[in-house]
C-alpha cells in the first residue's frame, strides 16, 4: 500500500488529485471548529466537557460530524443530512413507481435521482438546524451544564443560525461532489472517513487515563486490529455464482459463448442496518430527555435501552441489525430482475433453467448469504462494547464497531482506486 502512495505522488496527475482530496478534507476538519454566529464558544467548550461518551442520538451525529454538532459549529451537522436524504430516497424506490422508473433510466435517471437527494438533504438540514438550535437554547442539548451556549434568544439570531448551518451542509455536500469529481474516491465516504477518524485518538487515550488504563488501552488496541483483520477478510471475500451465455448470431457476426459470474458481497448492506438500528434505538433516550424525569416511561427508559451496555438494549440492537440487513438487501438486489436480464440476454446458470427457476436459486443463494452478513455485522458493532464492559471502562469508542466498519470499508475502496489509477497510467501493453 506505501509503494502504491509512493509510486502515485511520483505520477504528475495522481499527485494533483491525492493533494486537492487532502485540501478537502483539511477545509473540512477546519470548518468543523468555526463557530457559528450568536454562540459563546466559551461556555460550548465547558459544556462538551461535561458529555463525554455520549450515547444518545445527538451523539450518533455528533461523530459523524467529527465533533462539530456539539460545537455548534458552521458544518455542525456534517454530512448526516446527506446520508438521510440517500437512504430515503433508495427506500422510496420501493413505494415510489416514478423512483424506480428513474433508476433503470441510466445515466439521466440517476442524475435526477441525485437532484431530488440534494433537495431533500436541505429540506433535512432545515429541520434539523431548527431542532439542535432549539435544544440549545433550552438547555436540552447540554443537560446538566447550567451555562447559556446561545448568546441572543431573538428570532433573527436563530434565523441566522439555521441558515448558517444549512449553508454548511449545502458547502460539504459540494465539497464532496468535488472530491469524487476532481479527486479520488467517493467524496461523501472519504469526509464521513474524515469525520470518524478525527474523534478516534481522543476517545482512545480516555481509555488511557482511568483505572489500569496502560492494560486496558493495550486491550483495547488488540481488540481493534483484530476487529480490523475480520473486516477486512469479510469484505474481501464473495459468492461467486458462475454465469455462461449461449452464442447467438446477429446479422453475420456471432455473439455470446463466453462465461462469467455474478460476484455476491458477504455483507451486501453495508453499515446502513447498524446505522438505522443505532438510530432508532437513539431515539427513545433522546425523548426521555425532553421528559418528567421522575415518569415511569423515564425511568423504564434509563434503566433498560439509554446505554450501549444493557441487555435488553444489546439484544434489540442485534435484533434490528438482522432485520436491516434483509430489509435493505432485498431492496438493493432484486433476484427477478437478475434473473430477467439474464433470461433476455441469453445468460444462464449451469444447472439452472433461465426464468423463474433462476430467481428462486438467486433468492435461495442471497438469504443464506444475507443471514451470515447480518450475523457478521452484529457481532463486529458489539465486540468493542461488550470488551469495554468487561474491562469496567465507562468511555464509549465513538459509534462501536461500525466506525471500524466505515473506516476500513472507506480505506480499502480508496486503495483499489489509487492501484486502479496506477494501473492506467503504467501499464504496459505490447508497445512499449
Amino acid at each position: 500500500m506505501l509503494s502504491a502512495f509512493g509510486r502515485a505522488f511520483r505520477t504528475p496527475d495522481l499527485r494533483r488529485k491525492l493533494l486537492f482530496t487532502i485540501a478537502i478534507m483539511a477545509l473540512f476538519r477546519v470548518g468543523s471548529f468555526i463557530p457559528t454566529p450568536g454562540v459563546d464558544y466559551g461556555n460550548v467548550q465547558q459544556c462538551v466537557a461535561t458529555l463525554e461518551g455520549e450515547t444518545s442520538l445527538l451523539g450518533l451525529v455528533n461523530t459523524f460530524s467529527g465533533g462539530a454538532l456539539l460545537q455548534l459549529s458552521v458544518f455542525a451537522l456534517g454530512i448526516m443530512p446527506y446520508i438521510t436524504a440517500s437512504i430515503i430516497t433508495q427506500l422510496l424506490r420501493v413505494v415510489i413507481p416514478r423512483f424506480e422508473a428513474l433508476h433503470k433510466e441510466g445515466q439521466s435517471g440517476q442524475a435526477k435521482l441525485t437532484q431530488y437527494t440534494r433537495y431533500l438533504t436541505i429540506a433535512l438540514a432545515i429541520l434539523q438546524s431548527t431542532t439542535i438550535i432549539t435544544t440549545a437554547r433550552t438547555g436540552l442539548l447540554f443537560p446538566g451544564c447550567g451555562l447559556d451556549v446561545v448568546v441572543d434568544d431573538s428570532f433573527m439570531t436563530a434565523a441566522l443560525m439555521v441558515v448558517t448551518m444549512t449553508a454548511g451542509t449545502g458547502l460539504v455536500m459540494w465539497m464532496g461532489e468535488l472530491i469524487t469529481e476532481k479527486g479520488i474516491g467517493n467524496g461523501m465516504s472519504l469526509l464521513i472517513f474524515t469525520s470518524i477518524i478525527a474523534s478516534f485518538p481522543t476517545a482512545l487515550w480516555s481509555i488511557a487515563g482511568g483505572a489500569n488504563g496502560a492494560l486496558n488501552f493495550i486491550i483495547m488496541i488488540l481488540v481493534i486490529v483484530l476487529v480490523i483483520g475480520i473486516v477486512v477478510f469479510v469484505e474481501q471475500s464473495q459468492r461467486r455464482i458462475p454465469v455462461q451465455y449461449a452464442k447467438r448470431m446477429v446479422g453475420r457476426r456471432m455473439y455470446g459463448g463466453t462465461s462469467t459470474y455474478i460476484p455476491i458481497k458477504i455483507n451486501m448492506a453495508g453499515v446502513i442496518p447498524v446505522i438505522f438500528a443505532a438510530s432508532i434505538l437513539a431515539i427513545p433516550a433522546l425523548l426521555a430527555q425532553f421528559g418528567d424525569q421522575t415518569a415511569d416511561w423515564v425511568v423504564w427508559i434509563s434503566n433498560n435501552i439509554a446505554q450501549q451496555n444493557q441487555a435488553l438494549y444489546i439484544a434489540l440492537y442485534v435484533l434490528m441489525i438482522i432485520f436491516f440487513a434483509f430489509f435493505y438487501t432485498s431492496i438493493t438486489f432484486n433476484p427477478d430482475e437478475v434473473a430477467d436480464n439474464m433470461k433476455k440476454y441469453g445468460g444462464f446458470i449451469p444447472g439452472i433453467r433461465a426464468g423463474r427457476p433462476t430467481a428462486e436459486y438467486l433468492d435461495f443463494v442471497i438469504t443464506r448469504i444475507t443471514s451470515a452478513g447480518a450475523l457478521y455485522l452484529a457481532i463486529v458493532a458489539l465486540i468493542p462494547t461488550l470488551v469495554l464492559v468487561l474491562l469496567g471502562v465507562t468511555t464509549n469508542i465513538p459509534f462501536g464497531g461500525t466506525s471500524i466498519l466505515i473506516i476500513v470499508g472507506v480505506g480499502l475502496e480508496f486503495v483499489k482506486q489509487v492501484n486502479s489509477q496506477l494501473q492506467q497510467r503504467h501499464y504496459e501493453g505490447f508497445l512499449r
